[in-house]
């Protein structure tokens, strides 16, 4: 398994500062598996939702259309999260916006009610990212919250955007969370890209014991 890259920060700014939006292959114009999950998760519109990955995508534009109230952005390129406060105007001022990397940043205590990562975990090739990752999520949920990760599944591609990527089925992915996650649901969905190929994704779904 090759190595992280040794700054990803640059790695993510070079990939958002050279493609459009539409241009790399985890885009979709909604994520409407996501979108299900979360409005399935959160209690109310007062919920706090955490986007871990959430630069450019279009989550938390339907989130706000929606009527959610405490919407956190987090990604660890400045520029994505630049785009999409670009896209959303004025409305931007209702998201809270966290620039850094998810493994190496502590957020608040038993902060959030969901977090929902797609495409995120499976670039920590580490162990240790892996770890730091998940004391992480384990920390900024409160007990009862709820945890959405996507990721490659067992025939999703062994790559993306030029790095390595760690592939799950549902097992393998609940393993590195630990038996305080208990596993709600899980399931595979196949993801057309931009460019008319097909990546396997898995969902699983959790809530924190």
């Amino acid at each position: 398994m090759a190595n992280p890259p040794s700054d990803p920060k640059t790695h993510w700014d070079k990939v958002y500062n050279t493609k459009a939006p539409d241009q790399v292959s985890w885009y979709r114009p909604h994520l409407e598996r996501s979108l299900a999950l979360i409005e399935r998760a959160a209690a109310s519109i007062s919920a706090s939702i955490i986007d871990v990955g959430g630069g450019e995508s279009t989550l938390v534009d339907d989130l706000l259309a929606r009527g959610y109230q405490n919407i956190t952005v987090l990604d660890i390129s400045e520029a994505a999260i630049n785009v999409t406060k670009t896209r959303l105007k004025k409305a931007a001022e209702q998201v809270h916006w966290i620039a850094g990397d998810v493994t190496r940043l502590k957020l608040g205590s038993k902060f959030y009610d969901v977090w929902h990562d797609r495409a995120v975990f499976h670039f920590l090739t580490s162990v240790e990212q892996r770890s730091a990752y998940v004391q992480n999520v384990a920390r900024a949920v409160k007990t009862g919250g709820h945890v959405i990760v996507s990721t490659f599944g067992p025939e999703g591609p062994s790559k993306c955007s030029g790095l390595e990527v760690t592939r799950y089925d549902a097992e393998s992915l609940h393993d590195q969370f630990g038996m305080r996650f208990r596993l709600v649901e899980s399931f595979q969905e196949l993801h057309q890209t931009p460019f008319s190929t097909t990546q396997q994704f898995l969902y699983c779904y959790c809530r924190i014991e």
